[in-house]
């Protein structure tokens, strides 16, 4: 399978500090492929530099095998951007957005107006055509935003943070629309904060911290190479949780506040213990990637 994105070596330093450290990715053409990893972790820096929006300082990237940014205009001209914080022009309506991001394009208007019809149906805002920016919901902005990015048929669609914000509904709704564009053999690039999302979405994906590459894989491979297949999650008094999840067995134990989390490979004997103890409440559950992220990138908060 061909790569649409190629990325070798690729470096980026802020006033002497260095926040993307020689990465290498391939992104395959007709997949959906992620970049997950905390706050400061180079997500976005890496889509800048992928975007041209901001100069290397070492390394190379291809996209559709044309050298960035030298090539940038070519490559602009096949990829749909979708930017973390929306930016339509609250001048216009609906439509007037989409109609002139078209023209930046120089698709001809018969072609432009058929499109239009057809993205404003996508993203189900024909009856909000001719509304104005600022009478929409952020769900609606959200969706323009993404309607925008595929004005002109885009080979590539780069999503940053595509769904933050948004309600479940709104969020299943754009869900459900990026895997209708993976299924029409438009490849995908996403960062997001939603494990979930990555979990749904992704066909391959990759686990960044302090500007490195931690692990790489599809969610599932990452899920059994990480994290023990059942977990449970204990709240209530501290030394009760504590002594019942001591005497489980073999597995692996964190507190976290005021959950307890328990990991193992058979969560049998330790379910049927707390189901004696009714001052402990407890959620059992399969491993998700969300364990696999914290347990890669640890559990502080970062700013």
């Amino acid at each position: 399978m061909s790569s649409v994105v190629q990325i070798t070596g690729l470096r980026k330093q802020y006033n002497g500090r260095e926040v993307v450290r020689g990465i290498d990715l391939n992104v395959p053409a007709g997949r959906c492929f992620g970049l997950l990893g905390p706050n400061g972790a180079g997500k976005t820096t890496t889509l800048r530099l992928l975007l041209g929006q901001s100069p290397v300082s070492g390394g190379e990237i291809r996209v559709f095998g044309l050298p960035i940014p030298q090539a940038g205009r070519a490559v602009r001209a096949r990829t749909g951007v979708v930017p973390q914080a929306d930016n339509l022009d609250p001048d216009f309506t609906v439509a007037e957005n989409l109609r002139v991001y078209g023209r930046y394009f120089g698709i001809p208007a018969a072609t432009l107006d058929t499109r239009i019809r057809e993205l404003l149906k996508f993203v189900d805002l024909t009856d909000r055509a001719d509304a104005r920016i600022a009478t929409l919901s952020g769900g609606m902005k959200r969706r323009l935003t993404i309607a925008r990015a595929l004005v002109n048929d885009p080979e590539l669609v780069v999503l940053d943070e595509p769904t933050t914000g948004l309600d479940p509904q709104v969020r299943h709704m754009i869900w459900g629309r990026l895997r209708d564009l993976r299924q029409a053999g438009k490849t995908l690039l996403l960062t997001t904060h939603y494990m979930e999302e990555a979990e749904r979405l992704c066909d391959e994906l990759i686990i960044m911290d302090e500007g490195r590459i931690l692990e790489q894989g599809t969610p599932a491979a990452l899920i059994k190479k990480h994290a023990e297949p059942e977990v449970i999650e204990v709240r209530g008094e501290e030394k009760l949780a504590r002594k019942a999840l001591a005497s489980a067995g073999e597995g692996r134990f964190e507190a976290v506040g005021d959950t307890y989390y328990y990991y193992t490979r058979d969560a049998r004997a330790v379910v049927k213990q707390l189901e004696g103890i009714p001052q402990l409440t407890f959620l059992h559950r399969p491993a998700n990637l969300e364990d696999v992220f914290l347990k890669l990138t640890g559990r502080e908060l970062r700013e």
